[in-house]
């Protein structure tokens, strides 16, 4: 860590209480636009491999591998990406992800075998674990101290309107005719526009003031960032490097990276297989109708859930939304389960499985993504933050694969019965492993020595 000195106290001083301005609103939309690409190349592969089904003769263990091969590479990248962004430096590869998704989307477009489209997916959901580890980071070490979950937390909730806008496309072309065996590739091709859109922007930004000042000791890189002007000097930096196993960073990682896998095997699980659990529903929709539904969830409960956690998160506090999101969705997907009635009648059904995903948003879907971004210390946080993600993306993975097979053998009353549990779990591994960050600085909230 760095020696207690006036000029490294007044470094942090500035970043934490500095007003929101153009700088932070800016490196939010650089990550956040990344994020809106994540969302919409993970979850409209669900569209895409409904629309597959009969052209390509898809098997159910087809539809297993495709719907969740994105999300066991992303698992790989956020971990391979943490750990080099804390090596080398958080700009060192920043922008590198969304290369990676960008032609991974435009590959996947022109695929004409499974396998040729589970290894393009593959690429994305590399780049997209890549953009979970990096995003958050360098977000969290630009924030001021009062703001900074809001900051976070805007960055990720741009997944909204990339759940949004994957089956908001997908009816368009669906409703306006466009031939199936061209309207999938297209729904692929379009994730690569807003990538590509941040790949100059990504690549050009600032290293991070506290990654400049914590790892490399650089005052004056770390002072120009924060609006301070100060001598040109290199301060020591700490011999021994936190670790993740060390106390208390190994509860916190049990914390951050069990609840993000408990959450993700819900969240993803009812996400990308929307479209299996709606025919399961009702068996009798068409592939439009379906897509339509799920667009109309997303955009009445999961982004007005998405908007109350960011608006809320630094006054309410991570822990009571996640712990209090989680429980929610144990009571929805309870509701699902043993109330026959529920699944009996479709209208019930709907606004139940509504409030299961507004509580997703307004929960743990946000705050899981926020809190390790800021319980480590800055030498292992993008390792930390990359196991956490990845962690997640594994629980995602595991969601995907097996809901068709959940779904086929046990139906929804089984499915959603195991879904409450895990969805309690993770509300009592809040309760256990998490402490509140919210209003500390971020060298306060990672337990670090050096102010």
């Amino acid at each position: 860590m760095l020696t207690e000195t006036s000029d490294i106290q007044a470094v942090y001083r500035a970043l934490d209480e500095a007003d929101l301005s153009r700088r932070h609103w800016r490196t939010v939309l650089i990550a956040g636009m990344g994020f809106f690409t994540d969302a919409y190349d993970l979850f409209i592969i669900g569209t895409v491999t409904a629309i597959l089904t009969p052209i390509w003769h898809l098997t159910t263990t087809d539809l297993m591998w495709l719907n969740s091969t994105s999300l066991l590479a992303s698992m790989v990248g956020a971990i391979v990406f943490g750990r080099v962004m804390d090596l080398l430096g958080r700009k060192s590869i920043y922008g590198i992800e969304v290369i990676l998704l960008t032609l991974g989307a435009v590959f996947s477009a022109f695929s004409h075998t499974v396998w040729q489209l589970m290894i393009f997916r593959a690429l994305v959901g590399f780049g997209v674990g890549g953009d979970y580890a990096g995003s958050a980071i360098i977000t969290s070490e630009y924030a001021n101290r009062s703001n900074r979950g809001q900051m976070i937390g805007t960055v990720f909730s741009m997944q909204g309107l990339g759940l949004l806008a994957g089956p908001a496309i997908a009816s368009l072309l669906l409703w306006t005719g466009v031939p199936h065996d061209i309207a999938w590739r297209l729904m692929l091709a379009l994730g690569a526009i807003p990538a590509a859109s941040v790949i100059y922007l990504r690549r050009t930004i600032k290293e991070t003031p506290r990654y400049a000042l914590g790892v490399r000791g650089e005052t004056k890189a770390a002072a120009q960032v924060a609006g301070i002007d100060l001598a040109d000097q290199k301060v020591a930096t700490r011999t021994r490097r936190a670790r993740l196993w060390d106390a208390p960073y190994r509860k916190r990682l049990l914390g951050t990276a069990g609840a993000w896998f408990l959450m993700d095997v819900a969240f993803y699980g009812t996400s990308v297989s929307s479209q299996i659990i709606l025919h399961a529903l009702e068996p009798g929709a068409s592939l439009l109708s379906s897509t339509l539904t799920a667009a109309l969830i997303f955009l009445f409960a999961a982004i007005p859930g998405y908007l109350l956690a960011v608006r809320s998160v630094d006054r309410s506090g991570r822990k009571r939304i996640q712990w209090r999101g989680f429980l929610v969705m144990a009571l929805a997907y309870g509701a699902i389960s043993f109330i026959p009635g529920v699944r009996a009648l479709p209208i019930v059904f709907l606004l139940v499985y509504a409030v299961s995903y507004f509580f997703i948003e307004f929960g743990p879907n946000v705050t899981t993504f926020i809190y390790p971004a800021e319980v480590f210390p800055i030498e292992v946080r993008g390792l930390g933050d990359g196991i956490s993600a990845g962690s997640g993306k594994l629980g995602a993975f595991l969601g995907a694969f097996l809901m068709p097979l959940l779904v086929l053998h046990l139906q929804l009353a089984g499915t959603m019965a195991i879904l409450a549990v895990v969805s309690l779990l993770g509300a009592l591994l809040t309760l256990y492993a998490l402490p509140e960050t919210k209003g500390l600085s971020l060298e306060i909230a990672a337990a670090e020595d050096r102010i």
